[in-house]
């Protein structure tokens, strides 16, 4: 065939795709994935914050310990700023249909360092770390409530990731996963408690002016509540389902309304929310064991009165 045959414009085997929607189609897969190293970059930044702190408060003196508290207050808002960014990640690679193996490998490595290592790193140096440690065998204890926060932070996010890829039942009885609510308390959010206290009162525990070692039991109470929730079966709402109605305008309006508060009151207003979020989560684990009492025992009960 001579090539004057051929008609102007015409081409053998499939015309390539425009190289315009292949590249737009590769920034999306992109996106999520500079969220979540966004993530990463605020724990570590929060990380580094806590050692300053840390090293300010081994140096002692007035002005130190005011440097030392306002890196434990920026170290507590860099959580905080994790959190955005590991919210947003997950939400645009469901909005944009962008979900990758390898990203949610990656968003779970991030949540391990943003929200289990930065706030027991945070923990230790603001809290019983220093405020306890003329206390025998206390500072050996601190290390391991904060060992195991990070430990039990680890198995929620590999609980999670198992879970997530095998959402349907693999024998006949095993339920299937509700993908409305979390097994086990979130990593964030036990993060995001942490950090929201932190951030309260970013003076440390040791300087607090009434019952400091008080204070730091109660720290550490906290902690081991915490990592005790993550590893637990109790199931926590996961919000998935919030601004997928059709009240998309009035969820703007509120999340607006919130955001004001919080750059207002942003010590009470983000303490408030991570108490409600966990409170809920107990109350209603509460009422649904209520609810599932057997006739038998009931009966029981009833007999006995």
């Amino acid at each position: 065939m001579s090539v004057s045959r051929l008609q102007p414009g015409k081409q053998f085997g499939p015309s390539p795709a425009p190289s315009g929607h292949k590249g737009l189609k590769k920034g999306v897969y992109v996106i999520p994935s500079l969220f979540t190293a966004l993530n990463i970059l605020a724990g570590f930044y929060s990380i580094m914050a806590t050692m300053s702190g840390f090293r300010l408060l081994g140096i002692g003196g007035a002005q130190q310990i005011s440097d030392a508290a306002n890196r434990f207050d920026y170290a507590a808002m860099a959580i905080g700023w994790a959190f955005l960014c590991d919210m947003l990640d997950g939400r645009l690679a469901r909005l944009t249909k962008s979900t990758t193996e390898i990203g949610i490998q990656l968003d779970s490595l991030a949540d391990i360092v943003s929200f289990g290592l930065a706030p027991a790193i945070l923990a230790y140096a603001w809290g019983y770390g220093t405020a306890l440690q003329d206390w025998s065998n206390t500072r050996q204890l601190a290390w391991f409530l904060s060992f195991m926060y990070v430990i039990c932070g680890g198995f929620r996010l590999a609980r999670f990731n198992v879970q997530a890829s095998r959402p349907r039942p693999l024998a006949e009885g095993t339920q299937k996963v509700d993908k409305k609510s979390f097994v086990g308390l979130p990593i964030p959010v036990a993060g995001c408690m942490i950090a929201a206290i932190v951030h309260f009162g970013p003076t440390p525990i040791k300087y607090a002016p009434h019952r400091g070692e008080l204070l730091a039991i109660l720290m550490m109470v906290l902690v081991a509540f915490l990592s005790v929730l993550m590893v637990s079966t109790m199931r926590f709402t996961s919000l998935k389902s919030v601004g997928t109605g059709r009240r998309n305008a009035r969820l703007v309006i509120v999340m607006i309304g919130l955001a004001g508060l919080i750059y207002l009151y942003s010590q009470w207003v983000l303490l408030f929310l991570v108490l409600a979020y966990l409170v809920h989560g107990l109350v209603s684990r509460g009422l649904t064991s209520l609810s599932h009492r057997s006739p038998e025992r009931q009966s029981a009960e009833m007999r006995e009165v």
